[in-house]
């Protein structure tokens, strides 16, 4: 339900009752529609009108975080031009910041059915109300060696919480060494993320083009020169011969994995509401897979 949605149905729902009210004043005096219960229809509003105030209240929870977060994002944006403008004595170029407005949008959304639920982009385009389910794919093996659902739609955010998950595992099982992931986990907090647990990140910078030129698949970079930071030296690994074939591996590693969980196993959609039960829901669709590559790992 949107906030806008919202406004409406809450004024219908409130005429309605007015009128019910009228109607139940005057019911000696006139003939009620046939099969009309008016202390039922006055309840079912009621109840709907509970229900119609509690999604404002978490869109505007959530319309509040938004509002703090963009704030933030906005003084950030401000103090950096203050700084450059210092630093140049010039007025930087291009517009300055646009402030955010406090308060719900027309579009804002709730799921009534599921609230945790959040709307994020669908893979045929469009948006659907979803949950972000994650997932880290030993290379060697291809276990699932860490899961988590997330609500958040950008999977930069996701990389933390997978590291901070691969460090939790037992030791037994061995050390996380390097990390693949696409360009949409790509950030220099994740790199520096990365450097910090002692893993070396394969993180693409940008959207890979495919079918490269046979001199550039086969041609080093030139060598860094002078210190660098950590995502300089990343964006540099990859396009080595040897960092574009680690992580080449990426591709053929975690998107099977997925493509199995959907065709083989059957899995398309989370049956369960609410966050920790579709956390509890992933769990078992990813244990389920891994004894199902156990099996087919075990000598026959």
């Amino acid at each position: 339900m949107s906030w806008g949605y919202a406004g409406k149905l809450e004024k219908q729902l409130k005429d309605e009752i007015k009128e019910l009210l009228r109607k139940a004043q005057q019911a000696d005096k006139e003939d009620l529609p046939e099969g009309m219960n008016i202390p039922d229809e006055l309840a079912r509003r009621e109840s709907r009108l509970e229900a119609i105030a509690a999604a404002k209240s978490q869109i505007e929870q959530r319309a509040a975080e938004r509002f703090a977060k963009e704030q933030q994002a906005y003084e950030e944006k401000l103090a950096a031009r203050e700084a450059k403008e210092k630093e140049t004595g010039k007025k930087p170029k291009g517009r300055s910041p646009i402030p955010p407005e406090p308060g719900p949008k027309s579009n804002d959304q709730v799921n009534l059915t599921d609230s945790d639920s959040r709307i994020m982009p669908s893979q045929g385009g469009g948006f659907e109300q979803a949950y972000n389910a994650q997932a880290a794919v030993d290379v060697d093996s291809m276990l699932i060696v860490e899961n988590h659902i997330t609500q958040q739609s950008n999977d930069k955010l996701e990389v933390t919480p997978a590291v901070e998950n691969l460090s939790r595992l037992p030791d037994k099982l061995g050390t996380v060494d390097n990390l693949l992931a696409d360009a949409g986990y790509f950030s220099t907090d994740n790199v520096e993320e990365c450097e910090t647990n002692a893993i070396v990140p394969y993180i693409a910078a940008e959207r890979q083009s495919h079918n490269a030129p046979l001199q550039e698949r086969f041609t080093e970079p030139e060598p860094l020169t002078g210190p660098a930071n950590p995502t300089t030296e990343m964006k540099h690994r990859l396009k080595t011969i040897a960092g574009k074939a680690v992580y080449a591996k990426r591709k053929c590693t975690v998107e099977p994995v997925f493509g199995i969980i959907k065709a083989a196993i059957g899995f398309r959609q989370f049956l369960l509401r609410g966050l920790d039960r579709v956390a509890g829901e992933w769990d078992l669709v990813c244990m389920a897979y891994n004894i199902k590559r156990l099996h087919a790992l075990s000598p026959s």
